[in-house]
């Protein structure tokens, strides 16, 4: 079929099989070019590991470190005449690439946050890896339900105590309008965020890991977190997201403990502001990466999921002398040229002049969309989009 991109708000309905292969083959030939990550992990397990930094943290394992990689994802495969999602297409794309290079990679596609597909992993792992030395969590999902006692818990998006008000972008027109967001209603709203969004599961997965047994001695796991600018703080760090960001952090210290057995440890890293699925969806966010683009472009020291997870494997998680450089609550931060003074200051003042007319002049708002098409596999040069393409691709694993 002939596979166009089609939008609903900040959503694309559509991805295509050809184009997130190449998103998948370049972010490869980045690490590639990178050279080995010296002391990486061998044998991972990426939970969510099919968009995002979910992606791009297991070919920054594969390639960066020739670790063998267990992916677990949610996501809709082809169908004949209805394209799959990205994230199937991006593992499909994966794997055959692993394969290729000589590296295990298998995945499992359902509900993570169900005991049978952590059951299932467990069952993998110990036949095919016998122990794994790295948990990466990373799962972006508005819903939860909760596997011991089956209530379906929605994450909100909204500030708490009162309303925020403060500019946003259409990014598919470059429209800036005002825009006024309501606070929660109740404490139900924050624990069904944190229910979705915290801790938990990321708990539940370390301990069903610790007590089947297939985790290495000195294994490390890692969730991502974001924190931001002071100018995002009301609808993200302070709002409902933040309370379930802070909960995750929280967990970090509960899950170190469980490891202690197995001499294990457990970070929180703080992300850089990057266009995913999920940011797109936040009020505000959309504008603010489209300046912050521009600024950190301008400095030569933006960069996208890959550049971070590489990042994050060689100079944080596994460095030479094996010291995990952290901040004062102990969290990895990996937003540091995001939140360098400098970067936020222009990115304070861009924001004070930003209207609909001079948003092409001073944001790189065409960047933001490239990036946001490029996620669902549209808008790569080598592709020709007019042309018919096989929208039924397999994940050979699965």
């Amino acid at each position: 079929m002939i596979i166009k991109p089609r939008t609903r708000g900040f959503i694309c309905l559509t991805s295509h099989p050809d184009g997130t292969a190449v998103n998948i083959k370049n972010q490869i030939e980045y690490v590639k070019s990178q050279g080995e990550i010296k002391n990486g992990p061998k044998k991972v397990l990426v939970i969510g590991a099919s968009t995002g930094f979910g992606i791009s943290s297991r070919i920054a394992a594969a390639f960066g470190s020739g670790a063998a990689t267990i992916g677990v994802f949610f996501e809709k495969p082809a169908t004949e005449g209805k394209p799959g999602t990205a994230g199937w297409y991006n593992s499909a794309a994966f794997e055959k690439e692993a394969q290729a290079a000589g590296l295990y990679a298998k995945s499992i596609n359902g509900d993570a946050f169900s005991d049978e597909i952590k059951q299932q992993t467990i069952d993998l792992i110990k036949k095919d890896l016998g122990t794994i030395d790295l948990v990466v969590y990373s799962l972006a999902s508005p819903r939860r339900t909760h596997p011991k006692t089956g209530v379906a818990y929605a994450s909100v998006l909204k500030p708490i105590g009162q309303p925020f008000s403060n500019k946003t972008v259409d990014f598919h027109t470059g429209v800036v309008s005002d825009i006024t967001i309501n606070p929660i209603d109740s404490q139900e709203d924050i624990d069904n965020t944190i229910a979705v969004m915290g801790g938990e599961d990321w708990k539940f997965w370390m301990e069903d890991l610790q007590k089947a047994g297939v985790l290495a001695n000195g294994v490390k796991t890692v969730a991502y977190s974001y924190i931001g600018p002071e100018l995002t703080f009301p609808i993200y760090r302070n709002g409902t997201i933040g309370q379930a960001k802070n909960d995750l952090e929280a967990t970090a210290s509960t899950i170190h403990s469980i490891l202690k057995d197995v001499n294990g440890e457990a970070y929180v890293s703080v992300n850089k502001a990057l266009v995913t699925q999920s940011s797109s969806a936040i009020p505000v966010v959309p504008l603010y990466i489209s300046l912050l683009y521009k600024v950190m472009k301008e400095k030569g020291i933006h960069e996208g999921t890959i550049e971070q997870m590489y990042r994050l494997f060689k100079e944080r998680l596994y460095t030479e002398n094996g010291e995990i450089p952290v901040d004062a609550e102990g969290r990895i931060r990996i937003d540091d040229l995001e939140m360098r003074e400098d970067v936020q200051q222009e990115v304070d003042k861009l924001w004070k002049e930003a209207t609909t007319e001079n948003l092409e002049q001073i944001s790189d708002i065409k960047g933001y969309r490239e990036d946001f098409f490029n996620l669902f596999g549209f808008n790569f040069d080598e592709i020709n989009y007019d042309a018919e393409t096989n929208e039924v691709v397999n994940v050979p694993s699965i």
